[in-house]
């Protein structure tokens, strides 16, 4: 069974009046995330992970090291279908509810934890990812290289933005702390990271 590339939660142009242009995915969803899904495919072809989840091949390629092509491109599809629904028009600004309360309760306030996503996203150095994840019940703030997620090292994601340069370069140019704080000031989808603090 052949691995798709998920729809986008949002059309191509969605997201142009909060800073990322419609060219940005016309790249990176049309260009990058499909090279990424059609190179998985042509890799398991055959083989026994064709039959397996994309989570069952992350988690089973990134302990093989024979598998490094097969995970790269594994976790590089599922970290963009999440980077996306972490995303929405007039997203941003702060979440409410119990993702509010254990934010406060596991960082001491919503500004520390910006302080530190905006750190972790400002710091992974070249190309990589920046986390929220769930830690066996405590909120924390990662970094990962390259493909390398959470759910390969045992972790909850609840959100994640992109570092990768072509994520932004488009929009930003080479300012990635100009991208790291429109994401959190208008891009966040919270509801999603609610969600996902749900299902943890």
């Amino acid at each position: 069974m052949a691995f798709t590339q998920a729809p986008l939660p949002f059309d191509f142009n969605a997201l142009e009046p909060y800073g990322m242009k419609a060219e940005t995915f016309e790249y990176h969803y049309g260009k990058h995330h499909k090279t990424y899904v059609d190179n998985l495919n042509k890799l398991v072809e055959g083989k026994d992970l064709a039959d397996k989840s994309l989570e069952e091949v992350i988690k089973i390629s990134f302990k093989d090291p024979s598998l490094t092509g097969v995970f790269n491109n594994a976790a590089q599809v599922w970290n963009h279908t999440f980077f996306w629904n972490s995303l929405k028009p007039a997203g941003g600004g702060t979440p409410s509810g119990d993702l509010a309360a254990k934010i406060n309760k596991d960082f001491g306030s919503f500004d520390k934890f910006k302080e530190e996503f905006s750190n972790a996203a400002a710091t992974q150095f070249g190309s990589g990812w920046a986390w929220l994840i769930d830690d066996n019940g405590t909120l924390k703030v990662t970094k990962t290289p390259n493909a390398e997620n959470p759910l390969a090292h045992g972790q909850k994601a609840l959100l994640t933005l992109d570092v990768w340069e072509h994520a932004y370069y488009i929009d930003f140019r080479n300012a990635r702390p100009g991208f790291i704080k429109n994401f959190l000031d208008k891009l966040v989808n919270w509801d999603f990271v609610a969600e996902n603090l749900a299902k943890a």
